[in-house]
């Protein structure tokens, strides 16, 4: 697979990082703004990138390059991913994949006409621990009550109180506690259990109407999953199922399923299937592999997947009387 990657940022960072544990992944380019150049080159002297641009539709233009990875603001996935696509490049794009639903849907579709594997780059459904975690569902009887916790007090918290607002916390990029941190846990939770029938937000709201913390609280037919996130405040992470006859536990932020316990009848079984620290392997490893199989069919379903989590992100926004950006 030969890769190009859009930004500089963090996660770029983390991603490059990733992809020195996968062999079948070439990243041969990267894309950076003009005033991001000086970041772009020092990138590509440490993880030996061939090729920089600062143009984009030149990037596209490279047919050595197979697939693109956006790895920038949430609120413009959708506008670089559309193009990207017309360039008949496959597309892995970090979460929240698009702003809305209809934007997410004019991807797949997009993608299904031109026969080109499209992916959401998010964590914790592609863990080997979370494969295990749903191997071991059937053991602990009927569900009755699912609770998952991510909060993590944002680096650029103090800011915001301050009133300077980065993109994680502006309503018009997307940012805010549901699309930023929450989704790990709507992820787990439609990955596990499929769409459910209702969904709820809570949130506790910032000066500029950005929810700084939230839950959310999705209503299947025989449980309820709450799903809590929070960038204002700082608890230990968890992702918990509790069934009439045991529980299972990851203990842990949602996002990287660090390990897993299994407890029936007061035994504990503690599991760790990760074979390496960066938790974004998993899925670069997923996207490979089924690139190399061509399994259209098993990344069609990954998007409808996608779909739904972007159906309740959206629902939860509305709620929020924010409008979707």
């Amino acid at each position: 697979m030969r890769l190009g990657i859009i930004g500089a940022g963090n996660i770029v960072k983390m991603c490059l990082d990733a992809l020195e544990h996968i062999e079948d992944i070439d990243c041969c380019a990267l894309f950076v703004r003009e005033t991001s150049l000086e970041k772009g080159q020092a990138l590509c002297a440490q993880y030996g990138i061939s090729k920089l641009y600062s143009d984009y539709q030149e990037m596209l233009n490279n047919e050595d390059i197979e697939f693109v990875y956006i790895g920038i603001p949430n609120n413009m996935h959708f506008e670089y991913a559309l193009a990207a696509l017309e360039a008949n490049k496959h597309v892995i794009c970090e979460k929240p994949f698009t702003n809305t639903v209809e934007e997410l849907v004019t991807l797949n579709e997009l993608a299904k006409q031109k026969s080109l594997f499209l992916f959401e780059a998010v964590t914790n459904i592609h863990s080997p621990n979370i494969a295990l975690f749903k191997d071991y569902l059937p053991k602990i009887g009927q569900v009755k009550l699912v609770q998952g916790n991510y909060s993590q007090l944002s680096s650029r918290y103090a800011n915001y109180l301050q009133e300077i607002v980065h993109p994680a916390f502006d309503p018009a990029c997307s940012g805010g506690a549901l699309y930023d941190i929450n989704i790990y846990n709507i992820h787990l939770a439609c990955y596990l259990f499929g769409k459910p029938e209702n969904a709820q937000y809570s949130f506790n709201r910032g000066f500029n109407g950005v929810d700084t913390s939230g839950v959310m609280l999705l209503t299947y037919p025989d449980f309820i999953a709450v799903c809590a996130g929070a960038k204002d405040s700082a608890s230990d992470g968890h992702f918990t199922v509790q069934g009439e006859e045991g529980y299972l536990v990851i203990r842990g932020t949602p996002n990287i399923v660090p390990s897993l316990e299994l407890h029936i009848g007061g035994e504990k079984v503690v599991c760790n299937l990760h074979d390496v620290d960066n938790h974004m392997v998993y899925e670069f490893r997923a996207f490979e592999q089924m690139f190399a199989a061509r399994q259209y069919e098993q990344c069609y379903g990954l998007l409808q997947h996608s779909v739904d989590v972007m159906t309740i992100l959206q629902a939860g926004k509305q709620q929020l009387d924010v409008p979707i950006a």
